[in-house]
């Protein structure tokens, strides 16, 4: 099997298939912070860290796109310290690694109820998505406020304001219409879900997207996850025959 764009010269180890779309919940951050005698933000922090190192691996892999669990429409929930370091850890992230993502090819895209995030952030938001928007090597996209039930339920709400107005109706309602009005309308499917620090459940995240998306959990916690990481669930999924309903001799056919 070969990787998309795979250059042995760059990349040690056999080529293999690879995801056209990944999606990561960026998991343990808190609980490495603990193991390491640090503040919680200091894991938040590091956890970022991660995430760059991340984004310039599958940039380098033409992974086309990656979606990344930045911030979940639950984590309001968390004590108001926490809430506006966080915050702040995004926006120095924003700011400091503009230029490199710019140079990376790299286009900058968010899902989620953004309107929720205070107003610096989405002005910071705003400013990386426009200068980025030229990238053609990799789009990421940052989960912010997003809660995948949320996001149906603005769909939904959506589809039943033109239906009111009479811009469509209920026969013209299936899946392709209603994918047309979640966040993700633009970006494909993810093919491969990482969660990391041995958590399994998906926690609101892309709950219709990833219908056929192969799933992979790690016990790593997040500032920990590294390339080699990647490398270890990209030949999980490499390995996996994704049938999509059909038998394994349709396949063959």
């Amino acid at each position: 099997m070969r990787r998309s764009g795979c250059n042995q010269e760059s990349h040690e180890g056999p080529c293999v298939t690879l995801p056209k779309h990944l999606a990561i919940i960026m998991d343990g951050n808190g609980r490495w912070a603990k193991q390491q005698r640090l503040t919680r933000l200091e894991g938040h922090r590091a956890g970022a860290q991660a995430a760059q190192e991340i984004v310039r691996y599958c940039g380098e892999l033409h992974i086309p796109f990656l979606t990344l669990y930045a911030f979940s429409s639950e984590n309001w929930q968390r004590p108001k310290d926490e809430v506006s370091g966080l915050m702040r850890i995004l926006e120095n992230y924003l700011k400091k690694e503009c230029d490199e993502l710019i140079a990376k090819g790299v286009r900058v895209g968010t899902i989620g109820a953004v309107h929720q995030l205070p107003n610096q952030i989405q002005k910071a938001l705003q400013q990386v998505c426009q200068k980025t928007a030229n990238g053609n090597r990799l789009r990421l996209t940052l989960a912010l406020s997003y809660g995948a039930r949320d996001e149906l339920a603005r769909a939904t709400k959506a589809i039943c304001t033109k239906l009111k107005d009479g811009l469509l109706k209920p026969e013209d309602i299936d899946e392709a219409l209603l994918e047309r009005h979640l966040d993700t309308s633009d970006l494909p499917d993810p093919d491969l879900f990482i969660r990391t620090s041995g958590v399994k459940r998906l926690s609101n995240f892309l709950l219709w997207q990833l219908s056929y998306a192969e799933l992979h959990f790690t016990p790593v916690l997040w500032p920990a996850f590294s390339r080699a990481d990647i490398d270890i669930a990209l030949a999980d999924f490499a390995g996996r025959e994704r049938r999509f309903g059909k038998t394994s001799e349709q396949l063959k056919t």
